[in-house]
């Protein structure tokens, strides 16, 4: 009874392999007649499965798939889009026109490192005026009275630079400025100015500051009446230098 019993249990057994053996046999054959899509838009190994065979494939799924490709792609080009801007015509700022300022751009800045703002402020509002590349005049209200006071004339009081001026138009201060060109419309507001010359680099003379030495007084501010004798030889206030014994640069446009 018992070799009896095992031998039926060997017989069961081998029976079990034989038909796992040839379903493991069929589903290779039908996986080898199918193609693996992956899904161009999830980020999940997600799959659809197309039948050679039978023909059959997920076709709702598929142009589901196509269709949130679509959707996405129109999503990045509506994200990269350049923002639109208002226009701005300089009609809406105030009309305060600086000495030669009717038809050129005026910056009025100092040179000065006594309050750090002030200082990086008028760095900031050059250094954006010459990446436009274009022509304008920068008045230093430190090294000339005559800037301050042309300076506080327009504005009508005291004013702390840096202050702008486009056309006979005052653009505003630092904030202003650079808010204008963080906005885009600076560089509207500049249309027509003249551009530079081309020529480009540091004037040789002044070394972009604007200003020499007097060559009359030496920057002393006094010249000699022809007594060479004693201090009274010197009593004759210089009548071509400003108060810091400077005069304003012949070799540049600055």
């Amino acid at each position: 009874m018992k070799g009896r019993f095992l031998k039926k249990l060997s017989f069961i057994s081998s029976l079990g392999r034989g038909l796992v053996g040839q379903l493991n046999h069929s589903e290779k054959e039908k996986l080898s007649n199918r193609k693996f899509l992956s899904s161009p838009v999830l980020d999940e190994p997600t799959h659809y499965v197309y039948d050679f065979q039978s023909g059959e494939n997920n076709e709702e799924e598929l142009s589901s798939s196509l269709g949130s490709l679509e959707t996405a792609s129109a999503t990045d080009e509506d994200i990269f889009l350049e923002p639109e801007f208002e226009e701005v015509h300089l009609s809406e700022f105030q009309e305060n026109c600086p000495p030669g300022g009717q038809d050129s751009v005026v910056f009025y800045s100092t040179s000065l490192r006594g309050i750090r703002k002030t200082f990086e402020d008028c760095t900031a509002i050059r250094f954006l005026l010459r990446s436009f590349k274009i022509q304008f005049s920068e008045r230093d209200v430190s090294l000339h009275n005559q800037y301050r006071d042309e300076l506080r004339e327009v504005l009508e009081g005291v004013a702390i630079p840096p202050k702008l001026f486009i056309r006979g138009r005052y653009i505003g201060g630092a904030e202003q400025v650079i808010t204008l060109h963080e906005q885009g419309k600076l560089k509207k507001l500049l249309e027509g100015v003249a551009l530079e010359d081309g020529a480009g680099g540091v004037c040789g003379q002044c070394a972009g500051v604007r200003f020499i030495i007097c060559t009359n007084c030496n920057g002393s501010c006094k010249i000699s009446n022809g007594n060479n004798s004693g201090d009274e030889g010197w009593d004759r206030r210089c009548p071509e230098c400003n108060e810091n014994g400077l005069i304003k640069c012949r070799d540049c446009t600055c």
